[in-house]
């Protein structure tokens, strides 16, 4: 059994996000996660909108338009006078389609992140192969689902993307593939993973919860642009107490 993690207290959700998203797009992207895991199934009814608005804290016209979105995406139905029902799961729509952690033990749980350092850098030799440069833009991020803490993240963007356009700590949004598609034109339409273990690098914060060498599940991604060309390398180190790898076949 791996060893827990100290848990980390959760920071207020102003400092779990760097550039968030639209309340409306989070309750949609929240939404999708849990219809395209199989937690909501085909022909669940959801709660009535007012009640829904006043669970989530949003007005009744934040959470319409969140739906509408669900609508456009062939998620839900809304029946004239009987509410909203969903239609089936699809885990390849939505800002977080190739996401791939969940809350331990329940599933879900809205993605943000803090990046913890933006630069260009010379490429590590055990990059999985993304471009003919040495060089490339590499992110650091903390990873949090529901403001919980879960996962270090170190990203490498192929340095053929950055004389599209500027990502900066500023205009990055907490959906990195979001921003790639509005900054650069870049759009991330599939990836490849491969899960080891993987000693935890000593730059992760102490917010974290783990101690750096400590041994942990380790996501190795190398993601391709829509011409698909390796585009972008990745490393994930994430708590097992806390979350979990989720793939559903086909």
């Amino acid at each position: 059994m791996p060893k827990p993690l100290r848990a980390a207290a959760a920071p207020p959700p102003t400092d779990t996000t760097s550039g968030a998203l639209p309340t409306y797009l989070r309750i949609a992207e929240d939404l999708t996660r849990d219809i395209g895991s199989g937690r909501m199934a085909a022909g669940h009814k959801l709660p009535p909108e007012r009640a829904m608005a006043a669970d989530k804290g949003v007005a009744v016209a934040t959470l319409r338009k969140a739906l509408q979105l669900l609508v456009d995406r062939g998620l839900i139905e809304r029946r004239q006078g009987s509410g909203n029902y969903v239609l089936g799961g699809n885990r390849s729509v939505g800002t977080y389609a190739l996401l791939r952690l969940e809350l331990a033990g329940q599933g879900g749980g809205l993605p943000t992140a803090r990046i913890l350092d933006m630069t260009r850098a010379a490429k590590p030799a055990a990059l999985p192969a993304i471009g003919a440069s040495d060089i490339g833009l590499r992110i650091r991020r903390l990873r949090f689902l529901s403001d919980t803490p879960v996962a270090v993240e170190e990203i490498w963007l192929d340095a053929r993307w950055l004389d599209k356009g500027a990502l900066t700590p500023k205009t990055v949004s907490e959906s990195l593939y979001r921003s790639y598609e509005d900054r650069l034109g870049l759009k991330i339409d599939a990836a490849e993973d491969v899960i080891r273990m993987g000693p935890l690098p000593d730059w992760a914060p102490a917010e974290f919860g783990a101690a750096p060498g400590q041994n942990l599940p380790l996501i190795e991604r190398r993601a391709f642009d829509q011409g698909a060309q390796p585009a972008e390398a990745s490393w994930t180190w994430y708590d097992p107490t806390r979350a979990q790898y989720f793939a559903r076949v086909p």
